[in-house]
């Protein structure tokens, strides 16, 4: 009876050795749920078992094979690829890949941009698409010299497998250019009276007020973005017609003035002229003009008919030049405005003309000083008022004379005199 004991005790330990003995099923790869992002380790494949239950084996390997699988259970919990599993199933989940946040690699150098500025532009594909690559493929970079190479791998073919997602975004744009299209083709029906009223319009270059009515009508009807544009467009075409002849009807009630001395003719038309071109006031300076045929009107008033008989009008026009070249130059227009009614106006006219350059030139030069002046003030105060005075020179060019031949170019600056002012 006692040699029987040991011998059951045998079998039943024999019985449980063989129900704890491992299987050779592979390991399944570890839910999405429960992977841990960790520093990867490597893992060495398990040798291939039998697929039947040993039914003999001493006590001790049983319990260093249960060991065994403890331990590589807790070594694939604890890493975040395994190579085997790789090749055998699926690289990754979403989740199994390291984001920014707990990623502790090298970053990859990604430029920041500013969220505000971003919401303020507008998106340009051509712009975000390939930034957005570079960011991909920086962040894989990373992850590989950061030794994650599985990650870096799972990562990158998640890249790769975007392009049915490209179809999918094609034929949604191909939709939409459809539909966009078609709702352009109903705008330009419903506005194509309208459009082509202007367009005629402007070939017959009809006066820029009533283009601009049209355009703005065109408008207000809320066309859409594109018309919307090409109506501002023809208004600036229609402008610009206009301009030029405005300023040819200015050029013959100057000449009308200036050459055959007929004020009163000319102050008719000029009043005429303001009320036809009204938009143009302040391009053409029409209140400078009238200014100038009462000028030249008192001063023919002062002359009396026989004044050029007792006096020489060649020995006048050179003491003009004189007084010109000596930078008195109220005392040079007062006589050159007399030599107009004289037998040489037309040479008075252009030593007029070569009186306001002289005198224009100065006060250009007088500008330029003083705006160097008031850039070396450390005082603001100053600043501003030197600036002052460099806009009241050109100020004193473009009042005494309105149709200095540099003119364009005393506005522009006086514009960018007051632009430094308002800082």
């Amino acid at each position: 009876m006692n040699k029987l004991i040991p011998l059951f005790a045998s079998f039943f330990l024999l019985a449980a050795c063989a129900g704890t003995a491992p299987t050779t099923e592979p390991a399944t790869a570890p839910a999405a749920d429960s992977a841990t992002i960790s520093t990867p380790a490597a893992t060495p494949a398990q040798p291939e078992q039998s697929t039947q239950p040993q039914t003999a084996q001493p006590e001790q390997s049983a319990a260093q094979t249960v060991q065994q699988s403890t331990q590589q259970s807790t070594q694939q919990s604890a890493v975040l690829f395994n190579s085997q599993q790789l090749d055998s199933y699926r690289l990754s989940t979403p989740e199994n890949i390291p984001s920014a946040d707990n990623f502790t690699g090298a970053a990859p150098a990604i430029p920041q941009a500013d969220s505000a500025a971003t919401q303020a532009r507008t998106l340009d594909p051509y712009m975000a698409f390939p930034a957005l690559v570079d960011e991909v493929f920086a962040y894989a970079d990373s992850l590989y010299k950061a030794g994650l190479v599985d990650s870096a791998t799972a990562y990158l073919e998640r890249f790769r497998i975007i392009k049915p997602l490209w179809l999918q975004w094609e034929k949604r744009a191909d939709s939409l250019l459809n539909e966009f299209g078609k709702t352009r083709a109903e705008l330009s029906k419903k506005y194509e009276p309208l459009v082509l009223k202007i367009q005629n319009m402007n070939r017959a270059q009809a006066a820029y007020s009533l283009v601009a009515e049209s355009a703005d009508s065109l408008v207000a009807l809320n066309p859409g973005d594109s018309l919307v544009t090409w109506a501002d467009e023809q208004k600036k075409i229609a402008y610009s017609n206009t301009l030029q002849k405005a300023r040819r009807d200015l050029a013959e009630i100057r000449a009308l003035a200036e050459g055959r001395a007929e004020f009163n003719a000319a102050q008719e038309k000029l009043k005429e002229f303001q009320l036809r071109y009204r938009d143009f006031e302040d391009s053409l300076q029409t209140a400078a003009l009238a200014a100038r045929i009462q000028e030249l009107a008192a001063v023919a008033d002062s002359v009396a008919k026989n004044y050029w008989a007792t006096h020489d009008p060649a020995q006048a026009l050179a003491q003009a030049d004189t007084l010109k070249n000596q930078e008195k130059f109220p005392e040079a227009k007062d006589l050159l405005n007399k030599l107009m009614f004289s037998n040489m106006r037309q040479q008075a006219l252009e030593k007029y003309n070569a009186l306001a350059d002289a005198y224009c030139n100065k006060q250009r030069k007088l500008t330029s000083q003083l705006f160097t002046k008031a850039q070396k003030q450390k005082d603001p105060q100053n600043k501003k008022s030197l600036l002052q005075e460099a806009i009241d020179s050109l100020d004193n060019c473009l009042v005494e004379y309105p149709d200095y031949s540099q003119k364009q170019k005393v506005v522009d600056n006086k514009n960018f005199l007051q632009k430094e002012l308002s800082k």
